[in-house]
């Protein structure tokens, strides 16, 4: 019996002796992690006059700010911040998600496309989705629900005929005014006048070739990488698992995929939907230093 309980007790030793990596990490000192956000503004800017302008949130001002955004929007409202968004310029592709399954991984895409700065997010499905992993960046974007692919494919090519409708008539008024200034001999709004209308021009080619992209790794698709984005183009994602519908590869222009090199036949929905839209921002995208 003596012997039976020594046994038991270095059984029970072993299987709960901390693992020596975990002691080693333990007696490391780290992490130290920085500091996210900022306390009040009284507390991180003593001495200095408390913001009055508009973009600034009161309650953040009285209570810190440890939200996940830049910190030039520190304090500000969201309210400000979309706004200040929409005047910065959103890029040009936009993203759809199915929301069939309630995929968790809706949330990340959402997320994504704020740090990317898609011009819209759609929801296709259900109007409820998983929004856990956006970390309220769905706020700053603009989010629109449709009930089915087909309605929101309809929906998005309408959208681009008014967009191409309405630079071909801000072509033909900024082409009538240069005609109207080289009658009376004024070449410096001649000139201002020809750039809008290659301004739009150039518009109208973008918004002509746009395109609805399937995202998905299919018999037949294209490889992403050698694959050119269009300026102006709706990418469409699917759930994790069964991946996108039936009816996305049927109205989709193309079908593209990522390629990869191991064992798994797909990546996980979410980071496959960061590598695409960080596709076109290499692409596309003019990079501030």
């Amino acid at each position: 019996a003596a012997v039976r309980a020594t046994v038991r007790r270095s059984r029970a030793t072993l299987m709960h002796a901390p693992h020596p990596i975990d002691v080693a990490a333990k007696a490391s000192g780290e992490p130290t992690f920085r500091e996210v956000g900022v306390g009040p503004w009284e507390e991180a800017h003593p001495g200095e006059p408390r913001p009055t302008d508009v973009q600034y949130d009161p309650q953040l001002l009285d209570e810190g700010d440890r939200r996940n955004v830049l910190d030039r929007y520190r304090y500000w409202s969201v309210a400000a911040i979309k706004a200040d968004l929409d005047a910065r310029g959103r890029h040009d592709f936009e993203v759809a998600v199915e929301n069939w399954t309630h995929d968790f991984n809706i949330g990340s895409m959402v997320r994504t496309a704020n740090a990317f700065q898609a011009r819209r997010v759609h929801i296709v499905g259900p109007h409820k989705w998983n929004r856990k992993g956006a970390l309220m960046t769905e706020l700053y974007q603009h989010v629109e629900n449709h009930p089915s692919i087909a309605q929101l494919v309809e929906c998005w090519h309408n959208r681009i005929a008014g967009e191409i409708a309405a630079a071909r008539a801000e072509a033909g008024a900024a082409a009538f005014h240069a005609h109207e200034a080289a009658v009376h001999g004024d070449t410096a709004v001649v000139a201002a006048a020809t750039a809008q209308v290659d301004a739009a021009e150039a518009r109208i080619r973008e918004l002509e070739a746009s395109r609805v992209i399937a995202m998905d790794i299919i018999p037949g698709a294209v490889p992403m990488e050698t694959y050119r984005f269009p300026k102006r183009c709706l990418m469409l994602f699917g759930a994790e698992g069964p991946g996108l519908s039936e009816k996305v590869l049927e109205l989709a222009d193309d079908v593209v995929y990522i390629s990869q090199f191991g064992s798994v036949r797909s990546i996980n929905a979410g980071a496959a939907a960061a590598v695409s839209m960080h596709a076109w921002i290499a692409q596309h995208a003019a990079i501030r230093g």
